[in-house]
């Protein structure tokens, strides 16, 4: 203990000694033996020596010199001594400081001074005992040196919520100390004195957690026990011990962030991803006092650290570059303590004190109200519901009373206590003024005030305009012809009649017999009556024709060729649009009721008629709500109905109606135009009416047919815009 507070007054006196400088950078960094086994170290920097501070660790034992406002251009960061007391000069740079870590073999009386831009120090010898001498004692049985100590007895790995790789390596008892190097791509732990039992000497590989840490190889060597984490990729790491515990979490570095946020938030929420920003700090400490340690974190972050009495005990910590935050969300969470910020005061005290001061404020604070005086205020609603608000004031009594009492009217309604409210509060409401009736202490009626003052504001309107589109596009093309051949011929006494058809056949013989039996009636001549071979004309009366007939001594030959082509084009454009409250529904239509007749009893006699209508109407149907970045979401209805003509029965007709519909939800930008949807309908047909076989002929065969052509095309867009109207200040 006495070399310890000698140590602590020696960094005092010689922080004092020293002068204050700004900037400086360490150059060099050397070494040379003293003539009595003990170690000269020459630290020289660009300019005076300045405010350097200087601690001691017994274990390992260590002296660390701190240089504040100083950058290193050392090269070789890591010197090893082997002489006398010392093994080794580290030198490290974070937090805009540098610091020189000596390692001991053991603990040694040491001197310092500074000489103009030189730090100096000399180190004594190891005294007897000491692990540099009973290393070459002990190289011929391992086993001696570490059958007596502490063993591993557990290797655990888990994967953090921000992605890093956690190694636990748990021991038997404490006292095992733990030294470790990031070598390239992996980080070994050197664990001295530490046995490792036969089904711990293995290789772990957990590439399938997704972190930096792919495999973890454990094995013993002649100091004791050596763990490899090989990792991949960028990542940084950072080490801790308390108790029989060592954790090495392993990070990978994010691009966008100085420090991962890698570790849990808070001490006692949970596991849950925080992000740190405090100033880098490097700490590499064997049992050391935690209240030293906090002290440490007090100088480096600026701020003022309170300590409880009861924050007591030892922390092993080895820690590269992690922000001063979360080393110390680090210590807190290793020695189950907890803190509280107010301002620039951070006060830090065990987990279960904290709880128990919280709770006798809490206690203190209830006490109070339930002496402090009631108050009634009345509160004008302008926009909202009284009665609404008035719910949800008190919805969480209601809730856990299963239901509470509401009133309206002249008098208000009585409203159940709690919720919002203080244990005596209570509140109603009077329907006809739109008033809150609030009885309660004063901090909850100036917390209600400021609540009301949030909700009771004006809601905003949406303007959604919905254009309803039908194209639609029509063509048809007809094309046929009529053929008639007739003759007469005499032959050997007889009267051979050729005609289109059996019927004008008949007609014409019968002429013919009469001309035969009186010839000088009505002259030498008879009407011969029309009769078609090939009858396929287009159908359509208003089709252009064109007939030829040709007539001789003993024939007639009629032809006529007849064609329409008709084309149609429409458009139908409708635009209905509404002006809603923020998630309040809104409809609009406009159309006709359409009446048709419907019978009932219609299996017996005398059944009687009704009639009923039917909507036939353009419809928009739209509930909006407004998004925190300015954005609609819109759940929409539109539908446009229209009569196309009517079925007729037996007794009556029936409107036969199309229906166009679209059903959805879409979230669109404050005056942006949309498509909701669209149908697209195109109908192409051909008839053909020919004779068989004369029909096929090339070219004379079209005379032998009637060919009908259409086509037909239909589209239909919904195009929908909302537009957010705010309510103007009030002047």
């Amino acid at each position: 203990m006495w070399r310890r507070l000698a140590a602590v007054a020696a960094t005092v006196l010689f922080a004092a000694a020293l002068p204050a400088q700004a900037e400086n950078v360490l150059q060099d960094v050397s070494f040379s033996a003293a003539g009595d086994g003990g170690v000269n170290v020459t630290l020289q920097l660009a300019g005076p020596a300045g405010d350097a501070q200087i601690f001691t660790t017994e274990s390992p034992p260590r002296i660390a010199v701190d240089l504040p406002d100083t950058r290193s251009e050392v090269a070789n960061r890591r010197i090893a001594v082997g002489s006398g007391a010392t093994s080794a000069i580290s030198t490290i740079e974070a937090g805009g400081k540098t610091r020189v870590v000596i390692d001991l073999f053991q603990m040694a009386t040491y001197d310092a001074r500074t000489e103009g831009n030189r730090v100096l120090l000399r180190i004594g010898s190891a005294h007897a005992g000491s692990p540099a001498a009973t290393q070459a004692g002990d190289q011929s049985d391992p086993a001696k040196r570490i059958g007596d100590g502490v063993s591993v007895s557990n290797i655990d790995f888990r994967r953090t919520p921000a992605g890093a790789g956690r190694v636990i390596i748990t021991f038997d008892g404490e006292g095992a100390v733990a030294d470790m190097q990031t070598e390239g791509g992996s980080i070994y732990i050197d664990l001295a004195h530490v046995g490792l039992p036969d089904n711990l000497a293995q290789r772990l590989d957990v590439t399938d957690f997704a972190t930096p840490v792919q495999t973890i190889e454990s094995r013993r060597n002649r100091g004791g026990t050596g763990i490899r984490v090989n990792t991949a990729g960028d990542m940084e790491s950072l080490a801790y011990q308390t108790g029989n515990e060592y954790v090495i979490e392993v990070s990978p570095v994010a691009e966008e962030e100085v420090a991962a946020a890698s570790n849990e938030g808070g001490t006692l929420g949970g596991d849950q991803v925080k992000a740190y920003n405090g100033e880098p700090v490097t700490f590499n400490f064997q049992d050391i006092p935690v209240r030293t340690v906090l002290q440490l974190i007090a100088e480096q972050s600026g701020k003022n650290i309170v300590a409880a009495d009861t924050v007591q005990g030892n922390i092993t910590l080895r820690l590269m570059n992690v922000p001063w935050d979360q080393t110390l969300d680090i210590i807190l969470r290793a020695k189950q303590l907890d803190k509280r910020e107010d301002g620039n005061v951070i006060w830090v005290a065990p987990q279960s004190e904290i709880a128990s001061f919280e709770k006798a404020l809490a206690d203190a604070r209830i006490e109070l109200e339930q002496r402090e005086a009631l108050q009634t205020v009345y509160i004008p609603v302008n926009y909202g519901s009284a009665e609404e608000i008035a719910n949800l004031l008190t919805s969480e009594a209601q809730q856990s009373q299963g239901g509470g009492a509401s009133g309206g009217g002249a008098g208000g309604g009585a409203m159940q206590q709690r919720g919002f409210l203080s244990p005596r509060g209570s509140v109603t409401f009077d329907s006809r003024s739109n008033t809150l009736l609030l009885n309660d202490i004063p901090s909850k009626i100036a917390e209600i005030r400021e609540l009301i003052e949030i909700l009771d504001r004006p809601v905003d309107q949406v303007l959604i305009e919905a254009r309803i589109v039908i194209a639609t596009e029509d063509f048809s093309r007809e094309m046929g012809a009529r053929f008639g051949a007739a003759g007469i011929q005499y032959n050997s006494g007889n009267t051979v009649l050729t005609h289109g058809s059996l019927e004008s056949t008949n007609q014409a013989r019968n002429g013919l017999v009469e001309l035969l039996h009186d010839p000088d009636a009505d002259g030498p001549t008879f009407q011969v009556p029309s009769g078609y071979n090939v009858n396929l004309p287009a159908l359509n009366p208003l089709a252009s024709k064109f007939a030829l007939g040709i007539l001789g001594a003993n024939y007639l030959l009629d032809l006529e060729l007849s064609a329409l082509e008709t084309e149609g084009r429409g458009e139908v454009v409708a635009n209905p649009r509404v002006i809603t409250s923020n998630q309040q529904e809104a409809v609009i239509k406009q159309g006709d009721e359409v009446g048709y007749v419907t019978q009932q009893n219609s299996g017996g006699a005398g059944g009687q008629f009704t009639v009923q209508f039917k909507e036939v109407v353009l419809e928009l149907k739209v509930t909006p709500t407004i998004t925190q970045d300015d954005r609609v979401f819109l759940k929409m209805n539109v539908k446009k109905d229209q009569v196309e003509g009517y079925v007729q029965t037996a007794l009556y007709s029936v409107p036969q109606i199309s229906k166009r519909e679209i059903n959805t939800s879409v979230l669109v930008d404050n005056g942006q135009t949309v498509v909701l949807g669209g149908v697209y309908e195109f109908k192409n047909k051909e008839d053909v009416s020919k004779v068989p076989f004369l029909g096929d002929l090339p070219g004379i065969g079209k005379l032998f047919q009637n060919k009908l052509g259409e086509k037909s095309k239909a589209e239909l867009l919904i195009f929908v815009t909302p537009k957010i109207l705010r309510p103007a200040p009030k002047r």
